[in-house]
Formats: C-alpha cells, structure tokens, sequence
C-alpha cells in the first residue's frame, strides 16, 4: 500500500472528527439554581443535596443565592435565560410575583421547575413540574398530634402561640392552614398570638420572648413552622424560667438533626418531617424533561412524624 500524503491528512482528520464526537455527546447538562437563602439547617441541607446530586451526575450547576429576597431570585432567573442554560429550577421566597419572569423563560424555550415551594400564577404551563412536600398536610399532621395530646390529657383548655415562616412562603401559609383545620375540630384549642419569625432561629427567639411577655403563663403550647424557630424559642422559654417541652408544649416542622437533639433533651414534644433531600429528583427530572420524557406536574417526598419518644432510636439515621 502507497501512503500519500492525501492519506495521511485524511487519517488525521478522521481521528480529529472521532475524537471531537464524544466530546460533544459528552456535554453536560447546565441547571440554573436559584436557592432561597441558608436561613435554616433544613435549607443548608437543602443546598447541599443539590449539589451534591448535581456533581455525581455530572451536570454543570449554576447556584445563586436570593438570600431571601424574591428580586434576587428575579435577577438569577434572568441572568439564567441569558446565559441560556438548559433547565432553570429554583424554591421561590414567595408564592406570588413570578408571572413576568417564568414567562420570559418559557419564550425563550428554557423549562423551569419549582423544588420545595410552590408559586400562583394564572398559566401552569409557566413551570413543568414542582417537587416538594405537601405542606398542609404537614400542618395537619402537627395538629392531629395536638388533638392527640389533648385527648390524652384530660381534654382540657389549651391556649396556643404560633411561630408563622415568612410572610408570603407557601410553608408559611400551608402549615398554618392545615394546622387550623384540624384543630378547629376542637374548640378547646385555641390559637392566641400568632406571629412570623421568617424560619429564622434569632427572630424565634425574639418573637417568643415578645408572646412570654405579654401572655407569659397562658402559653400551654408552641407551634412553630420550623425546627430553627422552635430551637430559638426554646432557649426564650429557658430565659423565663420555665420548661421547655413540660411547661409548654412545643410542637414544629422540619425533622432537622436539632429537633432530634432537642426532643432527646426532653425539650420538644415532636417534629413533624419535611424532607429537604431534593437533589436527586431535582437531577433526574431535569434530566428526563430535557430528554423530552414525560415527568409528573407534582411531586410529593415520602414523611413522617417523629414524637420525643423516638428521638434517642432515630437520631443516628438522621441525614440532615
């Protein structure tokens, strides 16, 4: 055989055109995160799922932080679609005001999911899935607990403080709502001060010491939205002299490793779980809607209801 070098320079790019196939097909996936902010251990939790999940698989993550303020998260969304990434996700501050926005990025053809909270807006069309829990049904769960307790101990007068998220958040007005429902079963129960504290441990510490001021021993029970608020709470309740999870009854949401620790202490009653390891179904559906495979409009995560009695057993399975 005669190699000229015709051949030669065709061999070349043959292996050059080889070569540069896989490195194509081998494009990652680009996701555009917009994250609420790390106001709790749940969220943090939260974060590190994402990216934790997203670098296994690897797709590129673009992550920003809206520190709680929904036009950080406006900003993030648009400077997204600008760059053109193929998914944009993101757990909105607040339930409402994204209409403009998700629509900009449904012009511009980019798919957008929604992790952990849920938003209003008049076209569904705007985001093509939402995964997260179902947050009344958490707040139900905490006051079937509570219409549990009540029965059990003499059915007597109970008068509730309520540590609401932030004003505006889907869990915010969820777990109130659902919290409600069940206890309004129950007329004996009543709801007497109730106040946001933004998810935040330092403003459940503050909004509790303002209740233990102007209600102080009428308090019989603490329902706050989150873990953090409640652990603030509970060191207000230490502050005044009385017993956390004894003297009030102190019931939250979220499952964090501090509620487990706190429950274990004996200072609160129970811990309703809301599961904020997300990262891997946020992957896999980002991945199959890109596929172009059909994923479910909601996705809900397996949870449940952790009472003080199984703190100590459960404690060291806890991930977050």
């Amino acid at each position: 055989m005669i190699i000229t070098r015709r051949t030669l320079l065709g061999a070349a790019a043959a292996i050059a055109c080889a070569a540069a196939i896989p490195a194509f097909a081998a494009k990652p996936l680009t996701i555009g995160f917009s994250q609420v902010g790390a106001e709790s251990e749940w969220r943090t939790a939260n974060t590190a799922s994402i990216k934790d999940a997203a670098k296994k698989a690897g797709v590129n993550l673009k992550f920003a932080d809206a520190q709680q303020q929904q036009q950080n998260q406006v900003k993030a969304i648009r400077s997204f679609i600008a760059q053109r990434v193929d998914v944009i996700a993101f757990s909105p501050v607040v339930e409402t005001g994204w209409e403009t926005v998700l629509r900009e990025a449904k012009n511009a053809k980019i798919p957008v999911i929604l992790t952990d909270r849920a938003v209003k807006v008049t076209d569904p069309s705007l985001f093509v899935s939402f995964i997260g829990s179902d947050f009344v049904e958490e707040g139900r769960r905490a006051g079937r607990w509570l219409l549990d307790y009540a029965k059990k101990n003499g059915d007597k007068p109970l008068n509730i403080v309520e540590l609401q998220g932030t004003t505006g958040a889907a869990p915010a007005i969820d777990r109130k709502n659902g919290f409600a429902e069940v206890i309004g079963t129950n007329p004996k129960l009543k709801v007497i001060r109730s106040q946001t504290a933004d998810f935040t441990r330092a403003k459940g510490k503050e909004v509790m010491e303002a209740f233990l001021k102007s209600e102080g021993k009428k308090i019989n029970v603490l329902y706050a939205h989150n873990d953090d608020m409640a652990i603030g709470a509970i060191q207000a309740i230490e502050e005044a002299g009385l017993k956390p999870g004894k003297d009030i009854i102190i019931i939250s949401i979220d499952g964090v490793k501090g509620a487990f620790e706190a429950m274990k202490a004996g200072k609160l009653n129970v811990t309703v779980e809301c599961n904020p390891l997300l990262g891997p179904t946020l992957i896999q559906t980002a991945q199959d809607v890109v596929a172009g495979k059909p994923v479910p409009k909601r996705i809900v995560v397996n949870e449940g209801v952790f009472p003080a009695e199984v703190a100590a057993k459960e404690l060291p399975n806890r991930k977050y």
